[in-house]
Parts: structure tokens; C-alpha cells; sequence
């Protein structure tokens, strides 16, 4: 069994459906902070959005949208809504700021807009609630 080379794609692949598992886990878990933010102000962000502010619709979006990539359930449409949803902010949040994700602060915005996009197509993998149903 080799490690590196011809051989690593062997060595790793039956681990492949895990860890897009894993990857769909640990992305809900870091995007659910954004709509505890913007809903219970926890952790404590800028401002609580007040109705009826774009802000306000997403942190909703962002919470139960997480909690279902979270558990796998619905995660190709949650996940095409969510990746949309960041698309949406970067274009009318941090473009406007300058053509540079790294200079213009859309840099999440652009990497959980793409992983979304990736879970819409590869689904939630073998340790989700889909998988079970």
C-alpha cells in the first residue's frame, strides 16, 4: 500500500463519502454563527438586522438553512438556496467594495457560496439524514 503516488487515490478513496460528511457537518456548524448572530445577536456581532432589512431575512435563511446541512436533511435544495443566498451578499454586500474578495471582505461570502454549490451536486454523503430516508 503506498502512500503517495498511484497509490494514494486508493488508500483514500473509501474514506471519501465520510469526509463529505464531515465537510457538510463542520460548514453547517461555522454557518450557523452567522444567523445566531443576526437573530440572538450571539455571538455578539454588529447590530440585530431589524425587520424588514435584507440582514434580517438572511439570518433566518442562515439559521434553519444551517441546521438542516447540519443534520443532512434536504441537502441539495437547502444547499442550492443557501449557496444562492451567499452569492446574493457578495454581490450586493462586498463587490460593491472593490473587485478583490481579500480586499473587499468577501472571501467567506465566495468560499460558502462554492461549498454550497459542491454540496447541491455531491448531496449530503453516507452520515446524513437523507442517506437514511
Amino acid at each position: 500500500m503506498q502512500i503517495f503516488g498511484s497509490g494514494l487515490g486508493a488508500t483514500l478513496d473509501p474514506y471519501q463519502p465520510y469526509v463529505l460528511s464531515l465537510l457538510r457537518f463542520v460548514v453547517g456548524l461555522l454557518y450557523l454563527q452567522h444567523g445566531t448572530a443576526k437573530i440572538f445577536n450571539f455571538p455578539p456581532a454588529n447590530d440585530m438586522p431589524a425587520y424588514p432589512k435584507p440582514e434580517w431575512f438572511a439570518g433566518r435563511i442562515e439559521l434553519v438553512g444551517s441546521v438542516l446541512i447540519i443534520i443532512g436533511l434536504f441537502t441539495r435544495p437547502v444547499a442550492f438556496i443557501l449557496s444562492g443566498e451567499m452569492a446574493f451578499a457578495y454581490f450586493m454586500s462586498h463587490r460593491p467594495r472593490g473587485f478583490f474578495p481579500l480586499l473587499n471582505g468577501g472571501e467567506p461570502a465566495v468560499l460558502f457560496c462554492f461549498v454550497f454549490l459542491y454540496l447541491v451536486f455531491a448531496g449530503g454523503g453516507p452520515l446524513s439524514l437523507d442517506a437514511m430516508m
